[in-house]
């Protein structure tokens, strides 16, 4: 290493899912760790309760508009998990053994939903994960429910990180949860990271990884300026022995490609097989009258629905088409989504209408009916279609706006199996919400923004052949030993539900693997860390598993 350069065992890059994880277990076992995050660092009490420019809301989102995708993530401390929907169902058995465009298995064969069940257990013991009741299940959740069982179609509450004790029904979640019941990464892993020493530095934007002389590791980087994310304010260096890169599946890709001049041939696959999880929405405009007569749904107040505003996020999903024996890009989930104003109706269609109905008069006129909206978010299996271009010439996106918005390098060409299964999740959505005329139903249009994700996977896929991933079943970058890659862009490829669940698991995994590189690298650490909370029965049932796990 260099005698000048600052130093640290660790250098974590992105504070979500992936590198919250890999933080807190790696200085919980006695390592030196530095997490990077290019964006601000929110508390509690700084998220608002509006949509405006330079409000909390534009701070913590970073919106990317790439050619055919167009990807919506967080840019804060604690990265997504401030800004989702706090949806943590596992993702289904058939998911592992999915071929998608490679013909083959696309998972490592050591991964399977048995063998990371495991570490969902850690993480549902981490975030306090609980399937809602009926009870805990908002308006909207309740008439999607109750037309899916009018059409003849089951649902069921979503397992969520909300603690309901605290939950006010604000409905403002997306916007970071002022009242700590959401449980995002801010209330657990990194507040444990920093008890046990980690350091967290906000506006840090990585932008590309060096080779030392001796084989270690330097990660460049720029700081950004608090207010306008386009003006960097300063620059440095870090050394480390391990990098974790966990910058999302929109970054992480980019960083390593900008960084294939500093340290050699990157894996074919770094910003290839993107996915968008394939991710599609649809509006419903519910006719009042006949949510009361043909759902018998009454608040109480002399109102059937009237309240898509009212309550949490998502809390209902249908998982009809969730089975094993269906053929791929036949099998999606269909699940009440709620998205606040701007986000949700910009896109949305006018029903029956010709030609481009995002905007206009008629637009205008179903805007006055707001509350009667419901919106349904598919999830399908995709094709992994996306691919990165060159990196711009800093960050993962040429700054458009002063917060949030920027123009990235992803191509997204969806193929005949992707548009086939939104154009089947499309048509059951229809069938179950117009039945009778209970409502009109369109889908969001492609032709302003492409296609659009919340949940970007994939561009670093792990997986067993070389040449179609980027990522060993360790989570090891390929031909390059000590840097690892912890978020969704190692994720192989669509879930068929929300991921966040799926992505943790994989860290937890992860870490073990990550420690033996460490140790190996001299770094004095040990794995076995309790839940950030202090419970351990999820690192008992863990421990036995490790030696497979582990590098020999």
């Amino acid at each position: 290493m260099s005698s000048t350069a600052e130093r640290t065992d660790v250098l974590v890059i992105g504070s979500g899912f992936g590198g919250a994880i890999a933080a807190y277990h790696l200085a919980a076992g006695g390592a030196k760790v530095t997490v990077l995050e290019r964006g601000p660092w929110l508390k509690s009490d700084d998220f608002e309760h509006d949509y405006k420019l330079g409000s909390s809301y534009t701070r913590a989102f970073d919106f990317t508009v790439g050619d055919g995708m167009s990807v919506l993530g967080g840019n804060c401390v604690g990265g997504g998990s401030v800004v989702y929907f706090a949806a943590m169902p596992r993702a289904p058995r058939f998911v592992f053994d999915r071929h998608g465009s490679i013909g083959r298995r696309m998972w490592p064969g050591s991964v399977s939903r048995a063998t990371l069940d495991p570490w969902y257990d850690r993480v549902e013991e981490s975030l306090s994960v609980t399937r809602q009741t009926w009870e805990d299940v908002s308006y909207a959740g309740g008439l999607w429910a109750a037309a899916c069982d009018r059409a003849g179609r089951t649902a069921n509450p979503l397992a969520v990180a909300i603690d309901n004790t605290k939950c006010v029904n604000c409905n403002w979640m997306m916007a970071g949860c002022r009242f700590e019941a959401k449980q995002s990464l801010l209330v657990n892993y990194l507040p444990a990271a920093l008890a046990h020493g980690a350091e967290i530095r906000p506006l840090h934007e990585v932008q590309y990884i060096a080779r030392t002389s001796d084989g270690d590791y330097r990660v460049h980087y720029e700081v950004v300026d608090d207010e306008d994310y386009r003006v960097h304010v300063g620059s440095g260096a870090i050394e480390a022995k391990i990098v974790v890169v966990a910058a999302g599946a929109g970054a992480t890709p980019v960083i390593l490609q900008r960084s294939e001049d500093h340290l050699g041939t990157m894996p074919r696959a770094v910003g290839r097989y993107f996915s968008g999880n394939g991710e599609r929405l649809n509006t419903a405009i519910i006719d009042e009258a006949k949510a009361a007569e043909l759902l018998g749904l009454d608040r109480g107040d002399g109102l059937a629905y009237a309240a898509n505003q009212i309550g949490k996020g998502p809390t209902v999903a249908s998982w009809d088409r969730l089975d094993a024996s269906l053929p791929e890009y036949s099998r999606y989930s269909l699940e009440q989504l709620y998205f606040p104003p701007g986000l949700g109706t910009i896109l949305a269609q006018v029903p029956d209408a010709v030609g481009p109905t995002w905007f206009g008069p008629e637009k205008k006129e179903i805007l006055k009916r707001w509350t009667s909206w419901l919106t349904i978010f598919t999830m399908i299996e995709d094709d992994n279609e996306g691919v990165f271009g060159p990196p711009p010439a800093t960050g993962n996106a040429h700054r458009i706006s002063q917060q949030m918005l920027g123009r990235g390098n992803l191509r997204y060409d969806p193929t005949a199996n992707t548009l086939g299964a939104w154009d089947k999740s499309d048509a059951e959505v229809k069938e179950i919400l117009e039945k009778d005329g209970l409502a009109k139903v369109m889908p969001w249009t492609n032709d302003l923004v492409g296609a659009y994700t919340v949940h970007p996977l994939s561009s670093v896929r792990m997986g067993d052949d070389p040449e179609t991933s980027a990522l060993d079943d360790t989570n090891e970058l390929r031909g390059h030993p000590g840097i690892f890659v912890t978020d969704g862009s190692a994720v192989p490829g669509a879930l068929t539900v929300n991921p966040a669940m799926t992505i943790a698991a994989l860290a937890e995994r992860a870490v073990p693997g990550i420690v033996r590189a460490a140790q190996a690298r001299g770094v004095s650490v040990t794995y076995g860390a309790p839940a950030p909370g202090g419970s351990r029965s999820g690192r008992r049932n863990v421990l036995p598993l490790l030696p497979t796990l582990a590098r020999s």
